[in-house]
């Protein structure tokens, strides 16, 4: 098999998470979200799904909750989520964005922002970027990842 290049790899499994949000149970309170982890070589290593296993888990928190937390191939991975992560929470102690810095991900890719719907002023990516982490957006995918929540978007 010719391995596919970066953007290629990134719609890949932006797509694959965008399968694991429609697993989520709705919500009136939370976003429906996918997340996978991937590695530098390109296999998956972990996924997880809003509420999948606690109803405050977030995809993000989800995922990395599925890997010990000093694993090494964290530091080359690539995590993608279907919604920009978390930069406040009331749920949690920590808001996704920090769960993802802690655990030493050096690359996020996201289908979109955040919408001032349940928080006025995500900065999730903005904490990120400056922290150093590469975050590629593919707004090409966002109608996607948007449709399981058109119920919170006024669209469904």
């Amino acid at each position: 098999m010719t391995r596919l290049n970066q953007r290629d790899q990134d719609l890949h499994w932006m797509r694959r998470a965008i399968d694991l949000s429609a697993k989520c149970a709705p919500s009136q309170a939370a976003y429906s979200v996918g997340a996978l982890i991937v590695g530098d070589d390109g296999v998956q290593l972990a996924d997880g799904y809003s509420r999948e296993s606690d109803p405050h888990f977030h995809a993000e928190e989800a995922a990395l909750a599925k890997m010990p937390a000093d694993d090494k191939r964290l530091t080359r991975a690539t995590m993608y989520s279907t919604l920009e992560p978390c930069s406040e929470r009331r749920s949690r102690p920590h808001p996704c964005a920090r769960l993802i810095l802690d655990a030493g991900i050096p690359r996020l890719v996201i289908a979109w922002r955040e919408p001032a719907h349940f928080v006025a002023d995500c900065i999730g990516v903005e904490l990120l970027r400056d922290a150093g982490v590469e975050v590629v957006e593919l707004p090409e995918l966002a109608d996607e990842a948007r449709r399981v929540n058109a119920h919170l978007l006024g669209g469904g």
